[in-house]
């Protein structure tokens, strides 16, 4: 018994270890993802149809020229798609990627919530595969110190300040 409690003690210790982040770069996990997630009070009582419409309004201004599709499900609340932003990691060198996470908005009587979710990472550079791959494996090792490219500090600031600017201007829209 004492030998399974000291297995069991150092396993969670040591899953607490990994999940670490001592990177300064404040992105948020939720099951071994990068997940944001922020829930807002309406501060003006207009009918639900139209924080669906201005969410809509919302995606196809923060995206522009995306043609990936916005799906509106009236029964769940959901108004979801995928963004496409650029983040530039040398500005110097035209090095810059184009993330892609998917994106919630849930809308319900007294307020809504934003997710970003299942990024996706695709780089611009010289002599890199220029497909599309899960930001969370560059992302693990990048906390744990060995970054993928010496850009990678760029890119994970820049998700970072990307997302929250998305966040701060959903909430400028839905108050409108």
């Amino acid at each position: 018994m004492r030998r399974q409690f000291i297995v069991f003690s150092i396993l969670v210790s040591l899953s607490g270890f990994a999940q670490q982040n001592n990177t300064g770069i404040p992105i948020p996990m939720k099951n071994e993802i990068v997940f944001y997630e922020q829930a807002y009070p309406l501060t003006n009582m207009a009918k639900k149809e139209e924080f669906y419409k201005k969410a809509v309004k919302w995606f196809n201004e923060s995206f522009p020229g995306s043609k990936e599709k916005i799906t509106v499900n009236k029964s769940e609340g959901k108004i979801s798609g995928k963004g496409v932003f650029k983040v530039i990691t040398n500005e110097s060198a035209g090095h810059y990627y184009w993330l892609k996470p998917d994106i919630t908005i849930t809308v319900r009587d007294d307020g809504y919530t934003f997710q970003a979710y299942n990024y996706y990472e695709k780089p611009i550079m010289p002599g890199v595969t220029n497909d599309y791959s899960k930001i969370e494996y560059r992302w693990r090792d990048f906390r744990k110190g060995k970054p993928w490219n010496p850009e990678d500090e760029a890119l994970f600031k820049g998700l970072d300040q990307q997302t929250l600017s998305l966040m701060t201007s959903l909430e400028k829209k839905m108050s409108q």
